[in-house]
């Protein structure tokens, strides 16, 4: 019997919105206009037709799927059978039927009948959306693939593609036959055709066919979508997929990195010259022939193919990059300028060599500065090691030109032959200058602005905040050296020896004080960052291969043009402190020169000022990060930390003995945290950088107001990097005695226990910080290091540890141990008892409990407690003696 309890809404009727591919044409509709004007172009009111939902067997039974109807205020029916329906071709009334699995018996006659058949999955999304039940002229499960259109290539066997199409309709895809501007995947069973060279060119997505099965075993995830990126890049086909290479012409360690990265994005190499080899990729700078005739189906391809690929995140074509021998001279010193490995042989080098020696004499100044050694860098000619100027092609590179860039050079006024040394200089500093806007530009254009770019082929390289990351402040500080640039040219134009160029450098003093900070500061940062994404990002590591090769990085790689901005002030210093050694005493530029001199000082002074302030808010928020349960009171702009010291725990006062733990040392407090037993997973942030997780866990944050004593203890035998720390924390009445054992050789243990002597003096306004160091022996605070590796005390930890977890997992209150003894100790005290004693007889009933819940007699287990009281009593005394 069917349940005709029908819940009605509030007008009875409902509209489906259209959404169906009817013939493998697209029908455009909106929700206002869901049925369109006749093609008479008479307006007539169409009359509404009343939706009839029936929940068919199982799909009945679910109570979400009855709420969801309610919300989009759908009436329904529950049925067991269709027979119980009799003629649901009713022209009064449209009826949908809910299935909850495709694959049941009843399905398929469904289908035979021509019934519109839907999933909860997809009733459940029109709820949760607020949106009307979708109109489809085949059985929609679920909206995982809605508005997604799909092209398949590459498939051989009918009943595959059959199989996978009817899996992308009942997800809410649309398939098309041809490949057009439309599609939005391409599903390749091959990497062959036109399909996948068009979806190559256009950037749109190649999928395997594991994309489709994975997504449909997930159809019943409501918020899924097989479009996420997330999802969809564990199973797009990568560039290298049916490829076979080879390496010709390469060095070991390149021609090793370059097959890792081959199988790492799905291709396999082999030796030179086997025949199942699809691609030869050549090193074009090295190899003149090949040393065998290659086969009619073998790519002899350049290496910007194989990085070009990896970059693109799908193979390129290789048309565009086939290798050609040439004997030509041009052909050959071009190659040689675009090669990627430095010169193995003499002879290489010697050539090379004397390219440069003619680019050289065709130029005013080097484009490729010679390798100096260090004690050379700190001359007076240190602004010659930014002597690099773009090649021609420079300037024509693709992206945006900086606007500062545009101006073609003015000085193109001949000057006499003879000039005095001060215009020499000043020529230096021009020329140097020129060539540091050069560097600016080829790092914007070359790296930048490529990386920026939206509509990248594959998606985007990086994300936006590794980009800032990398590049900060770099266009300001290109823009304010462009106008200096600017200025030196036409004082250089118009040259007399009157001409003022500390007044150059004081006009802008405040725009360097401003851009360069926030550069210099977090340099370190910027390589790093560089690093990880070329080990973590294959087309990050193949866009820096590409763009390094290329004439206008000078065979540099981009961490190394980065660290010009680090070097240019202090080599501006330079230049004029050696203009101003030839400048006439009665020349008013003496005096502007010493002050443009002392203003790029208070510049490079703010810049140091500033790093070492951000260092140091770099290190509180590293422990921040380390410490799992790190007080926010840590963070304070007075504080700032001194050292980090790691050593294991000698008593049981703070953690188990034997316990790893480690000590951060600030100038007013002492973070105590000891080694997690068990780190919990990785921090993802939104923008997908990955933190490592929390490998320390809080234990105390002590003032160091709260030492009294710091004790040195004596070395023996017996006794080996020990000290200890008497403190008195303000909620106990009596000192308790920490004793550690340092566990590495930096710091020497005097080191250490001087400079924590000299924060806590400092923190309590004594001057005597070496009176704070007392000198004790082992036996007299019961310190012994000797058992602390060895395989008796690992299992008296272990022991330890195992008996708290069963404590906890047979205590019904779970109260923690710290308020239990409170309770005990208050206890105690009103029935005339000692705390201590009450506090022995509290551990000793749950060691006795602990045991005997185990059902394993221990005798080191046994006798902790004895053990406990009568070192209780002998640290009291010592302590006290000591004190």
């Amino acid at each position: 019997m069917a349940d005709n309890s029908t819940l009605v809404s509030e007008t009875g009727r409902s509209l489906l919105a259209d959404s169906s591919v009817l013939d493998s044409k697209i029908i455009e509709t909106s929700k206002d206009n869901v049925l369109p004007g006749s093609v008479l172009d008479v307006e007539e009111e169409m009359p509404q037709i009343e939706t009839r939902v029936v929940l068919v067997q199982e799909a009945g039974k679910c109570e979400e799927l009855l709420k969801a109807l309610e919300e989009i205020k759908v009436p329904y029916i529950k049925t067991d059978t269709i027979e119980e329906l009799g003629d649901s071709d009713s022209p009064e009334f449209e009826t949908v039927f809910v299935v909850s699995d495709f694959q049941d018996s009843i399905f398929p006659n469904l289908c035979k009948a021509d019934c519109r058949v839907i999933g909860p999955p997809v009733v459940l999304h029109c709820a949760q959306k607020g949106e009307p039940l979708p109109f489809s002229c085949r059985p929609l499960y679920c909206a995982s693939m809605l508005n997604l259109v799909l092209c398949f290539t590459g498939f051989r066997k009918k009943e595959e593609l059959v199989k996978l199409v009817t899996l992308v309709h009942h997800m809410g895809g649309i398939i098309r036959r041809d490949f057009s501007s439309k599609v939005t995947h391409l599903v390749a069973n091959s990497t062959h055709g036109d399909k996948f060279r068009i979806a190559v060119s256009l950037g749109v997505p190649i999928m395997k066919t594991e994309w489709i099965y994975k997504a449909w075993e997930k159809r019943n995830e409501i918020d899924f979508c097989a479009a996420d990126d997330d999802f969809r890049s564990q199973y797009k086909v990568p560039p290298f997929q049916d490829c076979m290479l080879s390496f010709l012409g390469f060095s070991d360690d390149e021609k090793a990195n370059m097959e890792e990265m081959t199988e790492m994005q799905g291709g396999h190499y082999l030796p030179v010259g086997d025949e199942r080899c699809t691609h030869l990729v050549v090193e074009e700078s090295t190899v003149k022939d090949l040393p065998f005739e290659p086969l009619e189906k073998l790519y002899v391809v350049k290496q910007e193919w194989f990085w070009g690929s990896i970059q693109m995140d799908a193979r390129a074509g290789e048309s565009m990059y086939l290798f050609e021998k040439s004997e030509s001279p041009d052909f050959k010193k071009s190659v040689s300028l675009l090669s990627l490995n430095t010169p193995n042989s003499n002879r290489k080098r010697r050539r090379l060599k004397e390219t440069l020696a003619q680019l050289t004499r065709e130029t005013d100044v080097s484009p490729f500065p010679p390798r100096k050694r260090p004690s050379a860098e700190h001359s007076l000619s240190i602004g010659s090691l930014l002597d690099i100027s773009n090649t021609p092609e420079s300037g024509t590179t693709n992206g945006e030109t900086p606007k500062s860039c545009a101006r073609p050079s003015k000085n193109s006024t001949p000057l006499p032959l003879k000039q005095s040394a001060r215009w020499q200089v000043a020529k230096e500093l021009y020329q140097t200058e020129s060539n540091y806007v050069d560097i600016l530009t080829t790092i914007i254009q070359l790296f930048q602005v490529p990386l920026e770019k939206e509509g990248q082929l594959g998606g985007p390289i990086l994300a936006q905040e590794e980009i800032k990351t990398i590049f900060g402040s770099i266009p300001d500080i290109l823009d304010v050296h462009t106008k200096i640039k600017e200025d030196l040219e036409d004082l250089m134009i118009n040259w007399t020896e009157s001409k003022s160029i500390g007044d150059i450098i004081l006009k802008y003093s405040k725009d360097l004080l401003k851009t360069y900070p926030p550069f210099v500061n977090f340099f370190e940062m910027s390589k790093e960052t560089i690093t990880r994404c070329e080990k973590q990002k294959p087309r990050f590591h193949a866009f820096l291969k590409i763009n390094q090769a290329k004439p206008e990085c000078g065979r540099q790689s981009l961490a190394e043009l980065l660290i010009r901005p680090v070097q240019r002030l202090p080599s501006v210093a330079l230049l004029l402190n050696d203009i101003k050694k030839h400048t006439a005493e009665e020349n008013p530029d003496k005096i502007t020169l010493e002050r443009a001199i002392e203003s790029l000082k208070e510049v490079m002074t703010h810049i140091n000022e500033d790093k070492r302030k951000t260092e140091a808010q770099r290190q509180f928020f590293d422990v921040v990060y380390e410490v799992d349960g790190c007080p926010a009171n840590l963070l304070s702009s007075h504080r700032s930390l001194v050292q980090r010291l790691e050593t294991v725990a000698l008593g049981d006062d703070l953690c188990d003995r034997g316990e790893q733990v480690t000590l951060f040392l600030f100038n007013d407090c002492l973070e105590i945290a000891r080694k997690r037993h068990k780190v919990i997973g990785a921090f993802k942030s939104p923008h997908g950088h990955t933190r490592p997780p929390a490998s320390l866990k809080h234990v105390v944050l002590m003032p160091l107001s709260q030492i009294k004593k710091v004790l040195d203890i004596r070395e023996t035998e017996d006794c080996q990097k020990a000290f200890a720390l008497v403190v008195r924390p303000p909620t106990e009445l009596n000192n308790k005695l920490l004793s550690f054992q340092m566990t590495t050789e930096e710091p020497r243990k005097e080191d250490w226990l001087k400079t924590l002597c000299r924060h806590v003096a400092n923190t309590i306004c004594k001057a005597d910080a070496e009176n704070l160091i007392y000198t004790a022996d082992p036996d007299s605070v019961e310190v012994n290091t000797k058992d602390m590796d060895s395989t008796l005390s690992r299992a008296s930890r272990a022991i330890k540890k195992t008996s708290k977890k069963v404590t906890r997992a047979f205590s019904f209150s779970k109260t923690p141990k710290r308020a239990l003894r409170r309770a005990l100790m208050s206890h105690s005290a009103t029935e005339g008892r000692s705390p201590s004693s009450a506090n022995e007889g509290y551990i000793g009933s749950r060691l006795t409990s602990t045991s005997s819940l185990a059902g394993v007699p221990s005798p080191s287990l046994v006798s902790l407690p004895s053990i406990f009281e009568r070192r209780s009593h002998t640290l009291s005394r010592s302590t006290t003696h000591l004190i």
